[in-house]
This record gives structure tokens, C-alpha cells and sequence, in this order.
């Protein structure tokens, strides 16, 4: 692929991410979902925009692998460990049950549809997540963010998410053919848990002052270089110890969280992340192969059952949640609702089963339908139950 062409396939990518994502949140829908559907508009089986093969579809890849480093380095950084904390057991059952039941559902229905182990565990891992992003979003605009729900969905989402990071680790080594076994498992799980409390423990030691050395440079934008250089060195050293590259982007970012410069940081990253991070979703989006997507075809039939049944399974696994802490005073239709919207790491663990072949063309975008569908039910459901009563009541 030419250069020349390769900048105008970009150009189309970050424009139509944009527009589409514009016309999203203009109908009361967060701006990724614009961004898939973008993607399966552009892709091979679209307007063929997005490259599927040669040195083009290779470069869109690493800037998406980019933009995803990007977009967990900054959830990192906007992950506050003291609050989330403070939280308590309520948010802590909330999470697990909410990655539990989901998991165990969807991994049971992949094996008893007569599919293998790696298979089963990447479409169970493809249901875990919660996207914080798009919860906060909704419940920050309805004003709801101090109601106790509100903290509990939060809390209960970012440790979600750290849950999710952990069983990605778990899966990034299946996808390179390793052994689904129990001690290999529980070594991944180690692994991932070790590097990430071990880099956080001492970068919150060591890395605040170095900062505050770099603060006093004169070059221009020295605070943001370092701070991406510093989460692509950290992100190589977690693929080094044998873990996944996203892990080390989000410890870099928990890290930067405790410096001085952090306000200044998360501020200059938002702007770098907002070129690249769409990258990733409209090449997510882009093999999505929408003549699976016609019902006349038996193949698309199966495609879409196996979505309706991923969605079901969604839904009920993260409702399930909201009542996952009895003692917690809360209304748990909304934590249960709070908690349904997939979004980011769940597109991370479809695009890694659907690279290493485990997930195959249907079965990925039966998953990519239910992501979609699981983001497209929340927020106006959350809407619904958090509308202010008569009187101002919320």
C-alpha cells in the first residue's frame, strides 16, 4: 500500500469514527458504538476502505494496538485506588459476582454447544467486563453521581475491570496455544496479579520523584512524551514477564495517577488518545462481516441466535449483580442495570480471540452484536429508573 494511500484510508478511519460517533451521541448513545459501526461500514465487507490484508491492514493494527495502550493508560490514570477502596465489600461482591456469573454462563453454553475449552473460555471472558466509561458517562449527565448506586456501579465497575485485565492476561496465553490447565492458569493469574501490584507498589515509590525532575525541563511537552514513553516501557515489560501488553499501560497509568504532574498528564494524554483510540474500535468494527447479519442466509441465522443468546447472557449475569450485597442499602435494578453496558475490554478480548484464530468469523461478530446490543440497552434504561420523580426526587 502506497503512503499516500495508506494516509487517505486513515483520514477516512478518524473522519467517519468522528461523524459517526457524533450522530451516536446525538441519539443518546455513547460515541463507540458510531465508532464500530463505522468500522463495519469501511471494512472488507463495506465500502472496503479499512485494508484487510498487506502492509496497510499491518500498520492499522499497530496504531490500533496503540490507540488500546492509550485508552487503558488513561483509565488508569482516571482510577483513583484510594476510592476505590473506600468503596467496600458491597462494590467488591458486586464486581465478582458480575464477572462470576457471566463467565460460568457463557463458558457452559459454548462447551455444551460442542465447541473446546480455549473457545469456551474466550466467549465467557468476552461477557465479564463492564465499561466504565460509558456508566460514568450517563450517570454524571443525569447528576446521579453522589446517589449510593452511583458509587457502587462505579466502584464495582473499576474493579471489574481490573478482574477483566486479569483474565485477559489469562486468555492472551491461551491465544498463543498454551495448555488450558489448571496449574497453567492459576500461574497466568500469578503472574498478572504479581507484576501488577509489584509495579504499582514501587512505581508509587520511585517514579513521583523522578517526575518531579522532568516537570523542571524546558523542551516542550516533556511531561506528556515521558508519560506515554513510560506506559509503552512498562507495557513491554509486562508482555516481557509473560502477561499482556494492556496490563502494563493500566499500571502505568494507576502509577502517574500518585505524581504531582498528574492533572497536567491526564489532560495533554486525552487529546493524543483521542486520535488513536478510535483506531482500534473502527478496526474492530471493520471484521465485522455484515452479510452475517441477513437472516435469509442460514450462516447469518446462527450468527444472530448465538447473539441473542451472548446478549440474554449478559444482561441477566450483571442484573444478576445488583443484588450480589444485601446488606448494602441501594436500589439494585439500577447497580444490576449500571453494571450491563460492555464496551472497551470486551472489543480487547473479541479482536484477541478473533487474531488467533480461536474465535472464528461468525462466532466473532455474534460477540462484537452483543457488545453492541449490551451498550445499546443500558443507557436508556439507567435513564429510565434515575428520571427525577415529581418534586425533584431522583
Amino acid at each position: 500500500m502506497e503512503v499516500a494511500g495508506f494516509f487517505l484510508a486513515l483520514a477516512a478511519i478518524l473522519t467517519a469514527a468522528k461523524l459517526l460517533g457524533e450522530i451516536a451521541e446525538r441519539m443518546g448513545q455513547p460515541a463507540v458504538l458510531g465508532e464500530l459501526v463505522a468500522g463495519a461500514l469501511l471494512g472488507g465487507a463495506g465500502l472496503g476502505v479499512v485494508p484487510s490484508t498487506g502492509s496497510g491492514a499491518e500498520l492499522i493494527h499497530v496504531m490500533a494496538e496503540l490507540g488500546v495502550l492509550l485508552l487503558l493508560f488513561e483509565i488508569g490514570l482516571e482510577t483513583d485506588l484510594k476510592a476505590m477502596f473506600r468503596v467496600g465489600p458491597a462494590a467488591l461482591a458486586v464486581a465478582v459476582v458480575g464477572v462470576a456469573i457471566p463467565f460460568g454462563l457463557g463458558y457452559l453454553y459454548w462447551v455444551a454447544d460442542g465447541h473446546p475449552g480455549p473457545a469456551a473460555i474466550f466467549v465467557g471472558a468476552t461477557l465479564t467486563a463492564t465499561s466504565v466509561g460509558i456508566t460514568a458517562r450517563v450517570l454524571s449527565d443525569l447528576g446521579a453521581l453522589g446517589t449510593p448506586e452511583a458509587r457502587v456501579i462505579i466502584g464495582a465497575a473499576v474493579i471489574d475491570d481490573v478482574l477483566g485485565l486479569v483474565i485477559l492476561s489469562v486468555v492472551s496465553v491461551l491465544a498463543t496455544g498454551g495448555a488450558v490447565t489448571a496449574f497453567g492458569v492459576a500461574r497466568t493469574l500469578a503472574v498478572a496479579v504479581g507484576f501488577l501490584v509489584v509495579a504499582v507498589l514501587v512505581g508509587r515509590y520511585a517514579v513521583p520523584g523522578l517526575f518531579n525532575l522532568v516537570v523542571r525541563m524546558r523542551v516542550r511537552s516533556v511531561l506528556l512524551v515521558l508519560a506515554v514513553a513510560f506506559a509503552l516501557g512498562l507495557s513491554a515489560a509486562a508482555a516481557e514477564a509473560g502477561s499482556a501488553l494492556i496490563l502494563g499501560a493500566f499500571a502505568a497509568g494507576l502509577i502517574l495517577s500518585g505524581t504531582n504532574q498528574f492533572d497536567t498528564i491526564e489532560r495533554e494524554v486525552r487529546p493524543v488518545a483521542a486520535v488513536f483510540t478510535p483506531i482500534f474500535f473502527v478496526s474492530v468494527g471493520s471484521s465485522l462481516d455484515l452479510r452475517l447479519l441477513d437472516p435469509a442466509t442460514p450462516a447469518a441465522r446462527e450468527t444472530l441466535l448465538i447473539a441473542l443468546v451472548l446478549t440474554l447472557i449478559g444482561i441477566f449475569g450483571k442484573m444478576a449483580a445488583g443484588w450480589a450485597a444485601p446488606w448494602q442499602p441501594m436500589r439494585r435494578l439500577v447497580v444490576g442495570v449500571g453494571m450491563v453496558p460492555r464496551g472497551e475490554v470486551g472489543l480487547i478480548f473479541a479482536d484477541i480471540g478473533r487474531r488467533s484464530g480461536i474465535l472464528n468469523d461468525e462466532v466473532f461478530g455474534a460477540v462484537l452484536l452483543m457488545i453492541m446490543a449490551t451498550t445499546f440497552v443500558a443507557p436508556p434504561a439507567l435513564k429510565s429508573l434515575l428520571r427525577p420523580r415529581p418534586g425533584g426526587a431522583a
